[in-house]
């Protein structure tokens, strides 16, 4: 099998947005100060449509790396990308020190806008372009990208998604991490199929815990597609209209239950979506009775 970008199995990270205001680097701040002492894998940063937040996001990862202990994981997209302009951005995290990328294709802008011609047309092309860079350059970096357990909201065809993600390891992947998912059934049915398919890239399983009813409507957007099982619905049915507080210990205690069946079945990683936010991702670590991701590693 592939190995991790960085230490695992189980491989524990988080992911961070880059912020718009002052404000908001403010309160990252604090937050990433409350989780660095879980000792994560590592931290992906995420990288807005159209590369939006290209400069943002390179300030939050040259930040995380001169700033704190943690390993940044940049996203990276190719949308509306040419050549000359994903080189400059490797090579600004080469520089950096950056040991690893998210490879992703990426997503038009919401709103609607035009995306200039790029030279990629697919993932598995950056994938390709990426091993090509880190070998001219000597600096190696280990690439991984994105899977879908409960199906590509562009391709419905479940055979031939799974020949897109294959192509994407056999460009130079080696390890691949999940959209959200809530049903654990559905990513353990996924991940068998992604063996069967020949896929031996490490897997990890993208967590994102419910905080509020409002959530669950954006989360559901956010990640078309996404099955929210008949027991978790009837559980955020329970819930008081108006009680967020109720929906967030809901919310932590299904995460917390996927995350111990995940562990249970020897995933090889869990990536939290935390919303740049961190006591749900705090409470689910102690509810699985560890100190840090060393110690869940190690146990």
């Amino acid at each position: 099998m592939s190995p991790h970008p960085f230490a695992g199995p189980p491989s524990v990270s988080f992911e961070f947005f880059p912020p718009k205001t002052t404000e908001g680097w403010d309160r990252l701040s604090s937050r990433i100060d409350e989780l660095v002492p879980l000792e994560p894998s590592f931290v992906s940063v995420t990288y807005g449509a159209g590369g939006s937040t290209r400069d943002r996001t390179h300030d939050l990862v040259v930040r995380l790396l001169r700033e704190t202990t943690l390993q940044p994981v940049p996203h990276l997209t190719c949308l509306g990308h040419t050549r000359t302009e994903i080189d400059e951005i490797l090579e600004r995290y080469a520089e950096a020190g950056v040991r690893a990328i998210l490879a992703l294709r990426g997503d038009p802008p919401a709103d609607g806008s035009p995306v200039a011609a790029g030279d990629f047309a697919h993932a598995a092309d950056l994938v390709r372009h990426i091993r090509a860079f880190s070998e001219r350059h000597g600096h190696p970096l280990e690439v991984g990208v994105a899977g879908f357990p409960e199906g590509h909201p562009d391709t419905p065809d479940t055979l031939i998604a799974m020949d897109h993600l294959k192509a994407k390891v056999d460009a130079g992947a080696s390890w691949v991490c999940t959209q959200l998912f809530f049903d654990n059934h559905a990513f353990h049915d996924w991940r068998e199929r992604c063996r069967l398919a020949g896929i031996e890239a490490s897997i990890i399983a993208g967590i994102m815990p419910i905080a509020s009813r409002a959530g669950v409507r954006r989360m559901s957007s956010l990640a078309a597609g996404t099955v929210f099982p008949a027991s978790l619905l009837k559980a955020l049915d329970r819930a008081e209209e108006g009680d967020d507080d109720a929906i967030a210990e809901i919310g932590v205690h299904w995460a917390t239950e996927q995350c111990r069946d995940l562990l249970d079945h020897e995933v090889d990683g869990i990536h939290f979506y935390t919303l740049n936010k961190s006591d749900a991702t705090l409470r689910i670590h102690r509810a699985l009775g560890v100190r840090t991701a060393r110690s869940l590693r190690s146990a």
